[in-house]
Order: C-alpha cells, then sequence, then structure tokens
C-alpha cells in the first residue's frame, strides 16, 4: 500500500522518492545549506534532508565535555565541536520556507525527543529516524503517537530489533511508515551492502514500502536497489567531497548524485511490464533483419515428405517458416517443389496446423 508525504505516493507503482542527506554537511551555516538545497533540487531531488539535534537530550554531560582532537573537529571537546554544527529552529524555518519556494521537500531525522517535537511543530512531510535510534523505542512511540509519518533506517540493529520497531510505530498509524534497509559503516564496503535484505524486508512487512539508505561509494548499489524493489533512496549529499567532516567522503557530489536519478529514472523505466514474453514492436526490425527461417537443404520435389535431414535455418529473403515450427511440418508433403537454398513457406505444405 502507497505512503502518501505531502501529496506524493511512495509505494509499488510509482516513482522512486529519492531523498539528499544533507545531514549536517552545511557545516553549521544556513547559507551553506541553502546552496546544497539549490544544488540537490537542481539534481533531481524529491526530499532534502537535515538532521537536528538537542545537544543535552542526545548526549550525557561527560559525553559532551569529552576532548575531541581530530583533522574533522570543530571544537576543543565533542560538545563544541557538535555545538557548532547544529543550526537553530529560527534557522530550521527559514530553510524550510526556502525550500517550499523552490518546490523540494524539506525534512530532517529527530536524534531525541525535543527534536522531534520541534520537527512536528514545523510540520514537516516526516521525520526520519536514523539508525542509532530504531531501538530507542520511547522515542519511536513517542513520535509515532504524533501521527507524523516516519521513515525508519536499520542499521547496526538486529533483525528482532526492527521487528519490535516496526510493531510499535504500526500500532499507532498503519500506514504511516517507509522501512529503510541501511548500513552504518562509513563507507560500506560492498561485501557488507547486502541488498538481499530488500528483499527479507519486503516478505516480512509486505504492507510497508522498503526503501534503502546508503552509505558505498559511488552510484551503482543504489541504482542496484530499486532493480530490486527499493522504493525510496537516500544518499549523503555535498558540494565539496574535501571539506571538514567524516560524511562528506562518502556522500555524493552533484554530478554523482545528478547520474543517480538519472540512472534510477531510467531503470524505473526499464521496470515497466507485466511478466508476458512477446515479440515487441520495437523489436520488429532487428528480426525483419535477422530473424531466421527453415530453409531447404536441397531440392524438395512436390509430393515429398519433409525431412529433417532436408531442412536448415538461415537468415533468407524472403522469409519462411520461422524455425520453431519444425516439428509441426516434419513427415508434412509439400504441393511444390522448394527449390535448395529457398525458405520454405507455409503455404508449400498440405495440411499444416500451427
Amino acid at each position: 500500500m502507497p505512503r502518501v508525504v505531502r501529496g506524493l505516493p511512495i509505494g509499488d507503482g510509482y516513482p522512486c522518492f529519492i531523498i539528499a542527506e544533507i545531514g549536517q554537511n552545511h557545516q553549521g551555516d544556513a547559507n551553506l545549506a541553502k546552496e546544497l538545497i539549490l544544488k540537490a533540487k537542481e539534481c533531481g531531488a524529491n526530499c532534502v534532508k537535515l538532521q537536528k539535534s538537542s545537544l543535552p537530550d542526545k548526549f550525557t554531560k561527560a559525553a559532551l565535555e569529552r576532548e575531541y582532537v581530530s583533522e574533522n573537529s570543530f571544537g576543543r571537546t565533542y560538545g563544541e565541536h557538535k555545538e557548532h554544527l547544529e543550526l537553530s529552529g529560527e534557522e530550521y524555518r527559514d530553510l524550510q520556507r526556502y525550500a517550499n519556494q523552490l518546490g523540494v521537500m524539506f525534512s530532517a531525522s529527530a536524534m531525541d525527543k525535543v527534536s522531534a517535537d520541534l520537527l512536528i511543530e514545523l510540520d514537516v512531510p516526516f521525520i526520519k529516524i536514523g539508525s542509532g535510534d530504531t531501538n530507542n523505542y520511547q522515542m519511536l512511540e513517542h513520535i509515532a503517537k504524533s501521527g507524523k509519518p516516519i521513515i525508519l533506517s536499520t542499521g547496526m540493529q538486529e533483525f528482532d530489533t526492527v521487528k519490535t520497531a516496526v510493531s510499535i510505530i504500526t500500532k499507532h498509524h498503519p500506514d504511516n511508515l517507509v522501512l529503510l534497509h541501511c548500513v552504518s559503516a562509513y563507507p560500506t564496503p560492498l561485501q557488507d551492502v547486502n541488498l538481499s535484505l530488500i528483499n527479507l524486508y519486503k516478505d516480512t512487512f509486505s504492507s510497508v514500502p522498503i526503501g534503502y539508505s546508503g552509505h558505498e561509494l559511488g552510484i551503482a548499489v543504489s541504482i542496484g536497489a530499486v532493480a530490486l524493489g527499493a522504493k525510496v533512496i537516500e544518499r549523503h549529499f555535498t558540494l565539496d567531497k574535501t571539506l571538514k567532516g567524516t560524511d562528506h567522503r562518502c556522500s555524493l557530489d552533484p554530478d554523482e548524485f545528478l547520474a543517480m536519478v538519472e540512472g534510477i529514472r531510467q531503470v524505473e523505466t526499464a521496470l515497466i511490464g507485466e511478466p508476458h514474453k512477446t515479440i515487441l514492436a520495437s523489436e520488429l526490425p532487428c528480426n525483419d533483419k535477422l530473424g531466421k527461417s527453415l530453409v531447404a537443404v536441397d531440392t524438395i520435389r512436390e509430393g515429398d515428405l519433409l525431412d529433417i535431414d532436408n531442412i536448415v535455418v538461415k537468415v533468407s529473403y524472403p522469409k519462411g517458416l520461422q524455425p520453431e515450427r519444425l516439428f509441426y511440418i516434419l513427415g508434412k508433403m509439400v504441393n511444390k517443389t522448394i527449390e535448395a537454398d529457398t525458405p520454405i513457406k507455409p503455404e508449400y505444405i498440405i495440411n499444416l496446423d500451427l
């Protein structure tokens, strides 16, 4: 059953919903966030997504006060580093207005209850719950009760945890969940991606649209996920992979993101059709040129019976009987002489019933 997010259906029979995960690649700069939103829209994203935290509600005091020495650090302590990357509620409102003006959906991951309440107040189209909170059952319950649609990532979790999370959310609003396969490794080694989990999720949670949140390098895996049935694709997005921050290196730049979107749309077009095999109109020119016919090896005289040793398959002009008709004509009598190396036509055969 499709989910409808601000008028946009997500599910079988509808285009893949593509999220540009800006996260904190804005470096704590609202103007850079706007540049990212604009470029993501130009690259074909349906939605741009940030990450919102209330630091005292996400981290313990000791976790915030610990020293953070790293080439990616924006502060002496981890708390100072994270504070630098946070945008205020008012900046979120401004970015939401900007995205709305551009015609691209705007949302965020809620990293704690306080941030979830801000996003609910902003009336974002959905709330993303990152892999680190899939087992945060208190927060799942809190957001699910609000009635706000949820997109849930499932990295770093056992399957039983995923099933419990789905149960908590869907007991409140059965139609408010989209579930994403995800591996929380930055970047994800290809041998760890395991796209077969998309099929497991589809089979287990048959009423829930399934998607993929990727952290691998490149775009091939994400396009492949769509071929397997992913209805949502989320990829990190940056303007410059050399910027400070661990997410930039496993993000897609605009050229890559655009190529991924184009690849996804091409795969979607290629998936159109019913499981019924027949010759297509687009194949007729090739069939007319290279399709083969049944041809006489030696001259077959009028009144002779057709024998497999005197029939060969060749490209002929004009066309004769298709090769798959061979067993229909064996032992049949011909009503005229068929010269060697010429096609055997249906009108040459007595009592032919195809």
